[in-house]
């Protein structure tokens, strides 16, 4: 089965850190751009990173920019979000994501991803 998996999730204090790990099975995700979302209790699912097939390009909200990283490792068909100095407004379900393979346009809507994971809570406390 084609499928991602987010893992690293859970509670944190405001301030702290956490790292977010999607794991893509059924075929190498090398060229896909792969992307992380969030979703809040009674919000609409937003975006927050990505990270295209053409290595170095990235592209990150402005509310998570210089506190988030996004990463991945192709070998192991695995995608990153490293979340820093997290906040209250970091709440949210996150979502990773990917595109088809040699996807070109920006990444940036839901719509431009096909396969999606199951989600991982993050709660940052005050």
């Amino acid at each position: 089965q084609v499928q991602l998996v987010e893992s690293g999730g859970g509670l944190v204090q405001a301030g702290g850190s956490l790292r977010l790990s999607c794991a893509a099975s059924g075929r190498t995700f090398s060229s896909s751009t792969m992307g992380w979302f969030r979703q809040a209790p009674g919000k609409e699912r937003e975006f927050v990173a990505s990270i295209h097939w053409i290595p170095g390009r990235t592209t990150y909200a402005d509310s998570v920019k210089g506190r988030f990283t996004i990463s991945r490792d192709s070998a192991k068909n695995t995608v990153f979000l490293q979340m820093d100095s997290l906040n209250a407004e970091d709440t949210a379900v996150y979502y990773c994501a990917a595109t088809r393979p040699l996807y070109s346009g920006s990444a940036y809507y839901s719509n431009d991803y096909y396969l999606w994971g199951q989600g991982t809570q993050v709660t940052v406390t005050s």
